[in-house]
């Protein structure tokens, strides 16, 4: 039954996204939207045979617009709803409960889908890509000359070295990705879906034993992986509970040093190459305390969902490629899952790394857990080889509950990486092993979960809630700043969901720009849009710069869209115990009127984010009532700060004069978003581009006057 053009109920998706569904009982699959009803089975309560069957056809149900957003407005808080909350959902609407359930199951598979469609469209314009770029670099070599005659060269030739290798590197990486095009394809053949696309079958996929799966594919038997798992949370433990000699602490920095000479005879570690590894070792780590308990901590790091939401600066993709086993409880004691990462920092100057690794969670004592990660080589190989960029030697976390609502974790992050050449400026801090280490990963989550408190808090001061009269609208604007800043983060990564071009700029700025077009998220303004980001060091202390980008006195200085009026801040809500987490409402004028903006300050031992937008005065009024800010469209810009990674370098500017000589410099990265036409099929124009890169340029150059670090 196809869905009608125009009709509701797909929550802004094309019309196009019907989806198969099939059922043990329910014989050939049907395309049905999500806004219609099946009764799944044969037959009815009322009747079997032939009656069942005209019954059954009558059952198909046309929901009204009304019945649609209220079932959509319940989807985006809990895609999974209790039996309770369907049947107040459907006395509300004057449904059966059997209608919202199925509808929910088929919304669901609907998401699945499209999720499926839009990870096989990335793969096939990655593919695109890397092909035109192959063929430009064959035009390359072909016009090369020798220097040494002039005479063109054969690309056969053995002096073309550094041609001919980034020729062979490119040819690697376009054929496994027509490989894994060619998998992704194969194993969900067109028409089928995949194999948890099925509502009725989709808990059934979730139990099967992978057993089949792993040894049809990557010919290990389960018992291997669980032998591997078990010998890598082994050697988590000691990793996280060793001293010295294992870990020595470096008397200039501070930090623990992996000694590796010891790793390698403690645990019987066998490499090539005299004992030295073949690609770069990056060991780091950390401890922390954490304001979250146990059982939701251990949640969140076997769901991905909730995984790359605790993770939004570093995680840019992340799935759950297969369950090995379930595990046992509610904490899924036991649970072993094979799963893949795509790692970013917040630049697109750094190269995102992939890495496949199966996790393992187990439960060591009464109030200790354990999280354990680790590659094993032929899954790796065998799903797609140019993706073994980043293993994961075991790598993970000791959890221990504290009482009170804290948790202790100790965090193990042990990385075997291809050595590839990284940005100048951030060849120190990717190259320490700060970029990806535990020092990163802790802060990151003491964050999220100090932000998660202060969220659920009904006790909270008036001085960390000004401007706002209820918690639900103190809770409404939280949600949609933590939506923007997890919109900002995706924008500004070298992940492939950018497809970033260099500019240059008149001011000499290394500037880069990606275009998109948004048709049908109600989350951002609709229409073409285009993101300029560029990245710079700066002699500068890192929260020098942070308190001077968020404090709404300065903000004149250095934004050019302001007409030189005062700033105000209508509403302050903390979201941390560090005055500098916290959401902002401001009201300010532009050249043209006055409006309103959002602004969402993050900072930890880390590093620091200012992220603000424009937003519709009359939405976010009823926002700060506590209506839903989900409808709500926005496009945030704003500054990543992170330390250079040197550990001490004199002369650099710092609020604090005695620390002069061992703060570093910091590595700033800004990000523009712009609106350039409202019309999704319209084409980027240079005008744009050129205008966005003025406002970098500028932006840039404000900044650079008012912290007193102008070029030379």
């Amino acid at each position: 039954m196809e869905v009608e053009e125009g009709d509701e109920g797909s929550g802004g998706g094309r019309r196009d996204d019907t989806v198969e569904i099939s059922s043990e009982n329910s014989g050939p699959a049907r395309s049905r939207s999500e806004d219609e009803f099946d009764g799944e089975g044969e037959g009815d309560e009322d009747g079997e045979g032939e009656k069942g069957k005209k019954k059954k056809r009558k059952k198909y149900h046309r929901h009204t617009a009304e019945q649609i957003r209220e079932m959509e407005a319940l989807f985006k808080e809990s895609p999974h709803p209790d039996e309770k909350q369907r049947q107040q959902l459907s006395k509300q609407l004057g449904l059966a409960p059997r209608q919202v359930k199925f509808w929910f199951q088929n919304r669901r598979t609907q998401i699945k889908a499209i999720q499926e469609r839009h990870e096989n469209s990335l793969l096939k314009s990655e593919m695109e890509k890397l092909r035109d770029e192959n063929k430009a670099m064959r035009e390359t070599i072909k016009k090369s000359c020798c220097p040494n005659c002039g005479s063109a060269t054969s690309s056969r030739d053995p002096t073309m070295t550094t041609e001919e290798q980034q020729l062979r590197i490119e040819n690697a990486r376009l054929k496994a990705e027509v490989e894994k095009l060619r998998a992704v394809i194969g194993k969900y053949p067109p028409g089928t879906g995949s194999p948890s696309s099925s509502c009725s079958a989709g808990n059934d996929h979730e139990n099967r034993s992978s057993l089949e799966f792993y040894t049809g594919i990557f010919g290990l038997e389960k018992s291997r992986i669980m032998e591997i798992v078990n010998q890598a949370m082994e050697e988590l433990k000691k990793m996280a509970t060793a001293g010295e000699p294992l870990w020595i602490r470096s008397v200039e920095t501070g930090r623990e040093i992996l000694n590796y000479d010891e790793y390698m005879r403690e645990f019987s570690v066998e490499n090539s190459g005299n004992g030295r590894p073949k690609r770069s070792i990056e060991a780091s780590r950390e401890t922390g305390v954490v304001f979250v308990d146990l059982p939701r901590l251990v949640q969140s790091f076997m769901d991905v969902n909730q995984w790359k939401e605790m993770f939004p600066c570093t995680i840019s993709k992340a799935a759950t490629v297969d369950i090995i086993c379930n595990g046992e409880g509610p904490n899924r004691n036991g649970a072993v899952q094979l799963m893949f990462a795509e790692l970013q920092m917040l630049t697109p100057m750094v190269p995102t790394r992939e890495v496949y690794f199966v996790r393992f969670c187990k439960q060591l004592s009464a109030d200790q857990w354990a999280i354990v990660d680790v590659s094993i080589d032929k899954v790796e190989d065998n799903i797609d080889a140019s993706l073994v960029k980043c293993r994961k030697r075991p790598s993970g976390c000791i959890i221990e509950d504290k009482s009170n609502g804290h948790c202790k974790v100790i965090w193990v992050e042990h990385l075997e990486c291809q050595k590839s050449t990284v940005h100048t400026m951030y060849r120190q801090i990717v190259n320490s092993g700060l970029a990806f280490g535990a020092k990163h990963w802790i802060a990151t989550l003491q964050l999220q979960c100090e932000r998660l408190v202060f969220f659920m808090a009904t006790n909270v001061p008036t001085k960390d809630s000004s401007g706002v009269a209820t918690l639900a609208g103190r809770k409404s604007i939280l949600k949609l700043a933590q939506r923007m800043t997890w919109s900002f983060c995706r924008a500004l990564g070298a992940s492939s969901f950018n497809s970033w071009t260099k500019v240059s700029s008149k001011t000499g700025d290394d500037i880069r720009v990606a275009s998109r077009k948004n048709l049908n998220d109600p989350g951002e303004p609709q229409g073409v849009i285009l993101c300029a980001v560029s990245s710079v060091w700066l002699p500068v202390a890192p929260h020098v710069i942070f308190d001077f980008l968020r404090d709404e006195a300065r903000r004149s200085e250095w934004d050019i869209m302001l007409s030189g009026g005062p700033v105000q801040s209508i509403a302050n809500l903390a979201k941390g115990q560090d005055r500098g987490n916290a959401v902002t409402i401001q009201t300010m004028k532009s050249k043209d009127n006055s409006m309103w903006v959002v602004q969402d300050t993050c900072t930890n031992a880390y590093e620091s984010m200012v992220v603000y937008a424009p937003v519709d005065i009359p939405g976010m009024q009823s926002v700060m009532t506590g209506c839903d800010s989900s409808s709500i469209a926005i496009l945030p810009s704003g500054f990543s700060i992170l330390p250079d990674g040197v550990e001490s370098r004199p002369l650099v500017i710092t609020s604090r004069p005695e620390e002069k000589s061992t703060e570093g410099g910091s590595l700033l990265t800004i990000a523009f978003q712009v609106l350039t036409n409202t019309s999704p099929t319209a084409k980027l124009t240079m005008e744009s581009v050129e205008s966005v890169n003025t406002l970098v340029s500028c932006t840039l150059q404000n900044i650079k006057t008012s912290l007193q670090c102008e070029d030379g």
